[in-house]
């Protein structure tokens, strides 16, 4: 026991010749405990959703320039009366019923599209739909009156 007080008493006197030597400016720094983040949970995306696909069904009459479905590949082709536009959107040529058939198609691989869409299909027979509009027959009430 005399030996530890004699060592730490020794230690003390080496350490005051130090300190009244150099003179140090030391500052006490405080940092922060936790770190500062968001959640961890994954919040949701808030998108609208887009609505596509069939606007009219099979059957209904549709006035002219109506849209008749919308798609972002070529699931529905255009048929009688029928137009598309640059995005895919079929629309009515003309007022009259709508009729959707199921029909084979060939694409044409040298068309961009139809590689992009129907690449390694080559070979195989394709399906799919087609928007046809059929028009209302006219009505036949006019009576010739004279030839000029």
């Amino acid at each position: 026991m005399a030996l530890l007080t004699s060592l730490f008493g020794c230690t003390l006197q080496s350490t005051k010749s130090l300190l009244n030597t150099v003179t140090t400016n030391l500052a006490c720094v405080r940092y922060a405990s936790k770190k500062i983040s968001g959640s961890t949970r994954n919040k949701p995306i808030k998108l609208k959703p887009k609505h596509r696909g069939w606007k009219v069904q099979d059957g209904h009459m549709v006035r002219q320039s109506q849209i008749l479905a919308t798609q972002r590949k070529p699931r529905f082709h255009p048929g009688l009366y029928v137009g598309i536009g640059k995005n895919g959107t079929l629309y009515a040529l003309e007022e009259g019923k709508v009729m959707v058939t199921c029909e084979k198609i060939i694409p044409n691989m040298k068309q961009r599209w139809a590689r992009l869409n129907y690449a390694g299909r080559e070979n195989s027979v394709i399906y799919k739909k087609y928007f046809n509009v059929i028009p209302e027959p006219h009505h036949d009430r006019f009576v010739l009156i004279d030839t000029v």
